[in-house]
């Protein structure tokens, strides 16, 4: 039996609970799995019980849920350096993957397996491989970044659910609304390889790795080890336009390329004269102070994912 350490969010999909939990760990066991599972209930739980298995000298950590789950468990699996946040190495410790959430747009882009059998199976089966991971001002992203538009709405959407009880959706249009009526921009300024850029925007979109066209559409990553971000600045759109912005970007798209500039690069720095912005990484949003100092940190982490099959 392998032993792994199994975290999840309680809260993810239709929810957990220690009957689901049971059912879950005998499913693990059954594929060959010594799991010891906890049930995190937000955020905070999900890095702390990361931490605690990283500093139990755990080999393998799985998190079960969204790409925010992802994102909290991974973030104690990046050593960091003090101050200056995730230095990129890391800590020898192998992620897994069980996709709970929404839209798993890290376990899509990694061809893990979204059905519940097959993603366990994985974890058994798998092979490691190590993917970049971004960073801004010390926190990680395996997904992406915004400014602007979308942590504003992201922020509504969750006053509304926990003020007004909204499904996350009738929310999330309520949110888009809102901020269709406030039609708000961002001045910034970009330092991206030696050259200074000001733009203003309603939406700026940090990529980890390049994302790739879908016809119009840019959905995608062909692969997470190339060492780039990709920086995607929303031009000047109409109202109707603004909203389109907001809805793809709530389901994990850009809308059309022909609506952004897009620059790719390992490390840039966005300013404004704001002394906070609303900042969201892998759909989660904190306050940080700007410079906002991005950089790609290479091959960071190292999941476990599908063999690849012979040609």
């Amino acid at each position: 039996m392998r032993p792994v350490q199994v975290i999840v969010n309680a809260g993810a999909g239709s929810g957990h609970d220690d009957e689901r939990a049971r059912a879950l760990r005998r499913k693990l066991e059954q594929a060959g799995l010594d799991a010891e599972l906890t049930l995190a209930h937000g955020g905070a739980e999900l890095i702390a019980a990361a931490r605690r298995a990283r500093e139990g000298g755990a080999r393998l950590v799985v998190a079960g849920g969204g790409d925010g789950s992802m994102n909290a468990v991974a973030s104690q699996l990046v050593d960091s350096d003090g101050e200056s946040g995730p230095a990129g190495i890391g800590t020898g410790i192998r992620f897994g993957v069980l996709p709970m959430g929404t839209l798993n747009h890290f376990a899509k882009d990694l061809g893990i397996p979204l059905e519940l059998d097959a993603a366990i199976g994985n974890l058994a089966t798998g092979v490691p491989v190590r993917v970049d991971v971004g960073a801004v001002n010390g926190r990680i992203f395996l997904n992406n970044s915004g400014l602007g538009l979308y942590p504003d709405i992201v922020r509504d959407r969750e006053k509304q659910q926990n003020r007004l009880g909204r499904g996350k959706w009738p929310a999330a249009l309520w949110a888009s609304l809102a901020a269709l009526r406030r039609y708000p921009f961002l001045s910034i300024r970009l330092d991206v390889g030696g050259e200074r850029l000001a733009r203003r925007t309603p939406f700026v979109f940090i990529g980890n790795n390049a994302y790739t066209m879908q016809g119009l559409t840019i959905g995608v990553r062909d692969r997470l080890d190339d060492g780039t971000l990709s920086l995607y600045v929303a031009q000047h759109p109409t109202r109707f336009g603004l909203l389109r912005f907001a809805l793809d970007a709530l389901r994990g798209r850009l809308g059309e390329a022909r609506d952004f500039d897009v620059l790719e690069a390992d490390a840039f720095e966005i300013d404004t004269h704001r002394k906070r912005l609303r900042v969201a990484t892998d759909g989660e949003v904190t306050l940080m102070a700007p410079p906002l100092r991005y950089r790609s940190l290479p091959g960071a982490l190292e999941v476990l994912v599908p063999p690849k099959k012979p040609l």
